[in-house]
């Protein structure tokens, strides 16, 4: 009995910021659970060592700042650098995020469908990301918003936004092959790099009801002023909150709920609830959704310039 008291430890070792780091206790189902993340700041060596470090010591470790996987269609194509960063972890599971996107945030949108205090149906969305986010992307076509998709735009620079999952996946399927032997950094903003603010197409962002996906990008590439908007994403700090209300954005939701004054990324999620279960690797979305409804894990809604 007293073992089963024991805190679980949940570590997310990222290639991101070491500004963002944070450290949380909580108490889910009667069981104490310890989570921390620590940035590596771009440094491929270093992560590979913590996550070394880690095997073995942690319940469950997240991954942070880089994805494992893409999916185009049915088939899964895996990064090649991120692959080599966990190529010596063996006994602790190692968690990107990915399986928990496709419950949780698919969860997350037909909720926000069947409400009233966000308009899906009709609204103009731009989804910065779509790739990694396949659950999100296919519950906003499905409750009727009009979705740009932003791959190419934000992730290769180049401009021209995608609108149907026919077109996304056309396109993954051509790059994704090419793309994942490529150096994650070429493509997606890590360590020092978070921190660079670049405009880019602000005219997708200002057009759009809706902003989501994943925060580095929103972050990097959006307008300083964003009047009257709404956010779905996660990883916000309490600095990047105060950024979002000062920009005017209207509303911010987080798939991950706030703890302590931030929501940890999803690679923290899923591994917090793969220790939970006891489990040695990723589980079934379905078993996942069931353990957000047994922890009472919701997402977070936070107004921002308005009365309510």
């Amino acid at each position: 009995m007293e073992a089963s008291k024991k805190a679980k430890h949940v570590v997310s070792i990222s290639l991101g910021s070491s500004k963002r780091d944070a450290h949380a206790m909580l108490e889910l189902g009667g069981q104490k659970i310890s989570i921390e993340r620590r940035g590596t700041d771009g440094d491929f060596d270093k992560a590979r060592q913590l996550l070394e470090r880690w095997d073995g010591k942690a319940d469950a470790i997240g991954l942070g700042g880089t994805d494992l996987y893409v999916y185009a269609g049915k088939k899964r194509y895996t990064f090649r650098e991120s692959a080599r960063l966990i190529a010596n972890v063996h006994k602790t599971p190692v968690l990107d995020g990915s399986g928990l996107k496709n419950s949780l945030e698919r969860k997350l949108i037909q909720s926000l469908a069947a409400g009233s205090e966000v308009p899906i149906r009709g609204s103009k969305v731009l989804l910065v990301c779509a790739v990694d986010r396949f659950g999100m992307a296919e519950a906003l076509l499905e409750a009727g918003a009009q979705v740009i998709f932003g791959d190419l735009i934000f992730g290769l620079n180049v401009n021209k936004p995608l609108r149907s999952l026919k077109a996304l996946s056309w396109w993954a399927a051509l790059l994704a092959p090419f793309v994942t032997k490529l150096p994650v950094s070429w493509f997606y903003p890590m360590g020092k790099e978070q921190e660079v603010h670049v405009t880019r197409h602000p005219e997708y962002f200002l057009a759009s009801d809706i902003i989501a996906g994943d925060f580095h990008y929103i972050k990097k590439f959006m307008p300083d002023k964003l009047p009257g908007k709404i956010i779905i994403t996660n990883t916000v700090t309490a600095a990047d909150r105060v950024m979002l209300k000062e920009a005017g954005v209207r509303m911010l939701i987080t798939t991950t709920p706030c703890i302590e004054g931030r929501s940890f990324g999803t690679n923290v999620m899923e591994a917090m609830l793969v220790a939970l279960h006891g489990d040695k690797g990723p589980l079934p979305a379905s078993e996942y959704l069931h353990l957000l409804e047994q922890y009472h894990i919701e997402s977070s809604v936070e107004y921002f310039n308005t009365e309510e």
